[in-house]
């Protein structure tokens, strides 16, 4: 590969962990706020309605969707870097948002510190919820993608991205949703309804960016004339 073709690899790579990190510090700023969607009409499980979901799902299949990207191409250390990266850029903005709580709002100032800590208040506990859930979810999806791309010699691309990706939600789901319920952020009888409802709709995202993933796969190969399973070196 000639040195201008390592620039530019490097360049994705660095935008798309930019697109990841933002994607994971945005879905912390706002999970606090709830939506239900009703693809299938009013349907309850376990008492609860399906696809009562925080809005903060909504980017978060794209932080999957990159991994498993990076993963193929760049390879796992690469991956783990970025997630890594993110963990410290969602300590780092909830750092910024405590002190910005602490720090009081003028007479004259367009949002005062009531509605400032009612948007912005994130609780400590849901946080740390949250970046557990992701912890432990991140590394699975990775660790699971490479021992199926190894077990298949790089082919098959879509029965690693998706099984990575089930096995992964369904920990990040039932993770956060469980520690939300034993730190008191959210009632139990609400557990059940908001792990399946959260799970389902993650699987359904799952499989629609998997032609994504053929998509963004081929044009890196084809650019930087990869073999498959052959991946980049940065070093």
């Amino acid at each position: 590969m000639t040195q201008k073709d390592k620039r530019l690899a490097f360049s994705i790579y660095l935008y798309l962990g930019a697109l990841f990190i933002t994607s994971l510090v945005v879905s912390n700023l706002i999970f606090q706020k709830f939506f239900y969607w009703k693809p299938f009409g009013d349907v309850t499980v376990f008492g609860a309605p399906l696809f009562e979901l925080s809005v903060g799902i909504l980017p978060y299949p794209i932080t999957f969707l990159i991994t498993d990207l990076i993963s193929e191409i760049y390879g796992k250390k690469k991956a783990n870097q970025v997630v890594t990266a993110g963990i410290f850029a969602s300590f780092f903005s909830m750092l910024i948002i405590f002190v910005a709580n602490e720090v009081p709002a003028i007479a004259d100032s367009g949002i005062d510190d009531e509605t400032f800590i009612k948007v912005f208040g994130l609780s400590p506990l849901g946080v740390l919820a949250s970046m557990l859930a992701y912890l432990f979810a991140q590394y699975i999806d990775i660790s699971i993608y490479h021992f199926w791309k190894r077990l298949t010699e790089g082919r098959m691309l879509w029965l690693r991205n998706n099984f990575s990706t089930f096995s992964s939600q369904f920990v990040d789901t039932l993770t956060v949703v469980g520690l939300l319920c034993v730190f008191g952020v959210l009632p139990w009888d609400k557990f059940y309804g908001l792990v399946l409802s959260g799970f389902v709709f993650k699987i359904m995202i799952a499989l629609l960016d998997t032609p994504l993933l053929y998509f963004f796969v081929y044009l890196l190969r084809k650019r930087f004339n990869l073999k498959i399973g052959e991946e980049i070196s940065l070093n």
